[in-house]
């Protein structure tokens, strides 16, 4: 169609402005506090409630000896009336007080050798010892191997319990009376034990007298038993060429060094590495105290050596609660396994395709009713495959790096993504490469590498919630929040200070309150304040304080970039059905959330219509008008209570001093949207020409965007400028682009003034 004319006439020319205008990118709200578990100090988004009761778990007991109730977080309180009233997106950052470490799965076997001996267990048997009188080895000894193996420890015991006297034991000489022996050497005369103690002994007696017996030694070879040291023992006179009638049999009385001293176990307590079957462990006699016996000589057999460990799993969850080893029980449950923990479990081995399946299972099910989390289907542990182990599972960790610093930051790990919502692959220990070989049939080095069919459970982690000593609820002090100290928070509100990589437009760190913790809620204003582009709901004081207290506390604060809230509020906790005392903050952010999803971000959070707090059983305390003056006066918002409405947040104030606009917190929320779609607008314009067509783009976006939050009661007017008037050839040389948006924000009513006029009988009203 001809867009210009040259000769007379009409042209008609259309332009579509209908394209539906491209709305922001939606931030949400960010949490900071304890949870059951989850990984501590890594930010994690969470889109649901019952997300966050599988990343971050609910309900615990307290670590007290006299208190075995449950308790939830603060911040499980928060981000279930966050989801209730409509959220839709929350970064929840775990904080805690120690060292937290993931569990890791028992081992997967299979039927590779892993060339460890096995800690525990039992070598007696598999060895030849010399010395008739055994051996009485030490605790502990360092064998010589004749294979490649090293680092090996042995704990040998021995036992005289089987009640055999020793072949080198040489019993006392003794006088016989009232017989008369021939002077000779009497071979195999039995030991006859007293009350049926003992039998089966023979001894070498040498008698030198008709009256004296020399010596008495027991043969080589013994085969007698359960002589009791202490009993005693005597010798039939006619075995000793005894003569005449009234002889009496010699007695003797053996003592603990005449008995056999006997190998009962030897157990390995460092398992070594590098054995295989048949290699021989030898530990010299010098060693085992018996310098006169053999060298232990041990041979290992298959049940000796560790099976390989095919594949290693990692928990997400971080602390002692994610431990669910401890044995099975007749209904195959874990004595350990709990909601919060986890089970493995590995089915279909198929050494044919290379293949198997992984299941993830609640710590606190049975073999018989298994709660399945999820399972991966038909993984392989070839990594040239698309089923590859590691990338159906995903083998990503995050690590804090600079702990403590004012720029701490999280590195990756791994190479592929995590599908899995519960566990990462940590190692692969046995990989089969090209599984198969030219003709489709799997390579024999690599079938034994295929893990068995088998569960098990997760243990080594390291960390603990339970202090012991935790204040919960409306317990909390200065010095104890749910078990934790301000300083535990500093990692993760210097994490969230990144604002490329978190984007949210509220956060609290319920539990936290202004006049016990300030250092960390400043360090959190200060990062709102810098990013400009969210705001801090702030607690003021502990439970049971003053209005004349936090007022104190809030005229401590200057910032348009905070509010608070008072008073505190008891509430059902949705886990354990527990009526407790939370700080208003806590239920603020679902406030919000539910004023965005039923109007806008710039209309006020509060009054009957969008600041209901249906869930609140009471407040702390029911506030006049004039305590309610009090605190609003003082930048506090009033958690009001009102005969058949309930409570109600009834004030929107910033912390901001002096008044203007962003002393409303409808208004400060309104600049955080607007400049966080702005600036996603800008971003896609840095390194473009600086030309009238990149402004126009710019116009062309943001001119219908505030159009249309003026149509939706956010602004009176705006105006933006960026054209040659802003943009000059001084300033295009310094390399810049400059806009200047001027707007003029709705204001909310208040404070409504309604005047009753009476008037006389006929009069007229006035226009």
């Amino acid at each position: 169609m001809a867009e210009t004319l040259i000769s007379p006439g009409v042209l008609a020319r259309e332009s579509d402005q209908s394209q539906i205008t491209s709305q922001p990118i939606q931030a949400g709200a960010a949490l900071i506090g304890p949870t059951v578990r989850g990984r501590v100090n890594i930010p994690t988004l969470i889109t649901t409630y019952s997300q966050y009761q599988a990343t971050f778990g609910a309900v615990f007991e307290s670590g007290s000896a006299n208190d075995t109730s449950e308790y939830t977080f603060l911040t499980s309180i928060s981000a279930y009336n966050y989801f209730q009233n409509g959220g839709t997106s929350l970064i929840v950052t775990r904080v805690a007080s120690g060292s937290f470490t993931p569990a890791t799965s028992s081992t997967i076997f299979n039927d590779q050798e892993s060339g460890a001996v096995t800690v525990g267990s039992n070598l007696f048997g598999s060895y030849t010892s010399g010395g008739s009188n055994g051996a009485l080895f030490e605790n502990t000894a360092t064998p010589t191997t004749s294979g490649a193996g090293a680092s090996i420890v042995l704990a040998v015991t021995a036992s005289s319990a089987n009640g055999k006297i020793s072949s080198s034991a040489v019993l006392p000489a003794v006088t016989v009376a009232g017989a008369a022996m021939v002077a000779a050497t009497y071979a195999s005369v039995p030991l006859i034990g007293a009350n049926n103690l003992g039998t089966g002994a023979t001894a070498t007696v040498v008698v030198s007298a008709p009256t004296v017996i020399d010596s008495i030694t027991i043969n080589e070879n013994i085969t007698g038993s359960g002589y009791v040291v202490g009993s005693t023992v005597s010798l039939p006179t006619a075995s000793l060429g005894a003569v005449g009638a009234g002889g009496t049999d010699p007695i003797i009385t053996p003592v603990a060094a005449d008995f056999f001293v006997e190998t009962t176990g030897v157990q390995v307590t460092t398992a070594g590495t590098g054995y295989a079957v048949g290699d021989t462990l030898t530990v010299a006699a010098a060693n085992m105290g018996t310098p006169t016996g053999g060298d232990l000589v041990l041979t290992l057999v298959d049940a000796n050596i560790v099976d390989g460990n095919a594949f290693t799993l990692e928990t997400f969850g971080q602390g002692q609660i994610m431990n669910s080893e401890g044995g099975l029980n007749s209904l195959g449950a874990l004595a350990n396994g709990t909601t919060n923990n986890l089970r493995w479990q590995v089915t279909s081995p198929d050494t044919g395709s290379g293949t198997f399946s992984v299941i993830i299972r609640r710590g606190n099910d049975t073999s018989r009713a298994p709660a399945v989390l999820e399972s991966f289907n038909g993984v392989s542990l070839d990594p040239t495959s698309p089923n590859y182990i590691s990338r159906i599972i995903g083998d990503q960790t995050e690590e804090l790096r600079d702990a403590g610093t004012a720029d701490p930051y999280l590195q990756v790990t791994g190479m592929y993504p995590n599908a899995s919502r519960y566990v990462r692959v940590k190692s692969v220990n046995f990989k089969t490469p090209n599984y198969f070989d030219n003709s489709g049939t799997a390579k024999p080095q690599f079938t034994a590498s295929i893990p068995l069919a088998a569960s098990g459970a997760f243990g080594d982690a390291v960390g603990s919630i339970l202090t012991g000593t935790g204040k919960y609820y409306d317990k909390i002090t200065a010095q104890d929040s749910q078990g934790l100290v301000g300083g535990n928070y500093t990692d993760a509100i210097n994490l969230l200070a990144n604002k490329d990589d978190y984007k949210y437009n509220l956060i609290s760190a319920p539990g936290l309150v202004q006049s016990s913790y300030s250092t960390p809620l400043n360090s959190l204003v200060a990062n709102s304040e810098n990013r400009g582009d969210n705001i801090v709901i702030l607690d003021l004081e502990l439970y049971n304080s003053s209005i004349t207290a936090t007022v104190g506390t809030a005229a401590g604060k200057d910032t348009s970039y905070a509010a608070s809230y008072w008073p505190w509020c008891m509430v059902t906790d949705p886990d354990t059905a527990q009526r407790v005392w939370v700080p208003a903050g806590t239920l603020i952010p679902g406030v919000y959330a539910a004023n965005d999803r039923t109007a806008e971000a710039w209309f006020a959070p509060a009054g009957i219509n969008r600041g209901g707090l249906g869930q609140v059983v009471m407040a702390e305390r029911k506030l006049t008008q004039a305590n309610r003056d009090t605190l609003y006066v003082g930048k506090v918002n009033p958690i009001a209570t009102f005969p058949g409405r309930g409570v109600v947040v009834f004030g929107q104030k910033t912390l901001q001093t002096q008044a203007s606009a962003l002393d409303r917190v409808n208004v400060r929320r309104l600049l955080i949207a607007l400049k966080n779609y702005i600036s996603q607008i800008s971003d896609n314009l840095v390194f473009e020409q600086n030309t009238a067509a990149t402004r126009n783009i710019f116009l062309g976006q943001v001119n219908p965007y505030l159009e249309s939050v003026q149509q939706r009661q956010g602004l009176y007017a705006f105006k933006v400028v960026m054209n040659d008037s802003n943009n000059g050839p001084e300033v295009i040389d310094r390399n810049e682009l400059r806009g200047a948006i001027y707007i003029q924000p709705t204001k909310t009513a208040e404070f409504i003034y309604l005047d009753f006029n009476i008037l006389p009988t006929g009069a007229e009203f006035p226009a």
